[in-house]
């Protein structure tokens, strides 16, 4: 009887860029939910998975925060999957007391009902003061006044409390675009929290190679019974941070794969080099795990209808994909792939086999 290797699909939804599909208060997981049926192993980042105050159990997912997806895609890093991560919280020293307790009774909520690992928190020793940002192309992004505060509160966590994982909850600045806020919250534009999001994690996974996610710490907005249902997830409590746990418990660990490492021919680490497809939006191709895995993936999925801010194709590149209007689509092209089946035989018009230029012998 032949053995199938498990078939692993990267779905890679890049965050802050206005993803129609993706953008928003954990859109993408029906998404992710949906792939996760035709492929053996799925991998996807955080802002695909997180909902806020919901999220949902995809026993094959893999949580890859997008600098480790980098890394991974790249083939520095593999993904040791794991049973359950201690979690650790790091609170920036900016969040109010009422606030605060909000996060901290959240977390607790989490380890008496979802019975999570999480082990200790830790308040910073200055405020990270965040800020937001936004690209000419419209991208959200953001910068910290104290980065050091963040990686020794984080430091402090791994050495004295033993966690694997990190939540980070920040106090973001409020009205600072009222207009994007209110785009956002209407299932339009670009998340202007995404970006700056995306630098917290990023700086805590590059020092320390481990898990880590952010929950940015707000007030509560006022009602507005008009919001888009993409954007309503994060309207129904007071934090963002149930979503966060619950992926950091079962995020995969960094596993360091240099050239003539061992840790390559483990059967438990997964390495790019694994990986059979990768879906990204149509014209975000431009990042650095799609461009990476793209010269990897026996198949590369363009996903036409789920428009972002980016302007970046596969033929742009030099990329060959196959373009797809729907994710609806990609799930197909998935299942005709693993059966062997070539998407060109399921349309009802296929061309006749291109013959190559002939050669001329010289003499």
């Amino acid at each position: 009887m032949t053995v199938k290797k498990p078939h692993t699909t990267v779905l890679i939804i890049p965050t802050g860029v206005g993803a129609a599909i993706g953008g928003y208060a954990g859109d993408a997981l029906p998404v992710a939910r949906t792939l996760s049926t035709v492929t053996d192993r799925l991998i996807t980042h955080p802002n695909v998975l997180n909902g806020a105050q919901l999220y949902w159990p995809i026993e094959n997912a893999d949580y890859v925060e997008g600098y480790g997806l980098d890394q991974f895609a790249a083939g520095h890093w593999g993904l040791r999957p794991v049973h359950q991560n201690p979690i650790g919280l790091v609170i920036d020293q900016a969040v109010e007391s009422e606030l605060r307790w909000r996060h901290l009774q959240a977390a607790d909520a989490a380890r008496a009902t979802l019975g999570l690992d999480i082990r200790a928190h830790v308040v910073t020793d200055m405020p990270l003061q965040v800020s937001l940002k936004t690209t000419q192309s419209g991208a959200s992004w953001g910068t910290l006044e104290n980065p050091g505060s963040l990686l020794r509160a984080a430091e402090r966590l791994i050495h004295e409390a033993r966690v694997k994982a990190i939540a980070v909850i920040a106090r973001f600045p409020e009205d600072e675009d009222a207009a994007a806020l209110a785009a956002y919250r209407q299932g339009q534009g670009v998340d202007p929290l995404a970006g700056a999001e995306a630098v917290i994690s990023h700086l805590v996974v590059r020092t320390f190679k481990l898990p880590c996610a952010h929950a940015p710490a707000l007030s509560p907005l006022p009602l507005d019974p008009t919001i888009s249902p993409r954007s309503a997830a994060e309207e129904i409590g007071h934090t963002f941070l149930p979503c966060v746990l619950a992926g950091l418990s079962r995020a995969p660990q960094f596993v360091g794969l240099g050239n003539d490492s061992s840790e390559r021919t483990q059967a438990v680490v997964i390495s790019a080099d694994q990986v059979d497809t990768v879906i990204a939006p149509a014209t975000a191709f431009g990042g650095s795990a799609v461009m990476s895995l793209a010269q990897r993936a026996a198949q590369v999925i363009a996903v036409e209808e789920n428009v972002t801010a980016m302007a970046v194709s596969a033929a742009d590149l030099g990329i060959r994909a196959i373009a797809v209007n729907t994710y609806l689509e990609a799930v197909g092209a998935i299942a005709a792939y693993r059966a062997g089946v070539a998407p060109s035989a399921l349309r009802p018009h296929m061309q006749s086999l291109p013959a190559l230029p002939q050669i001329e012998l010289s003499q």
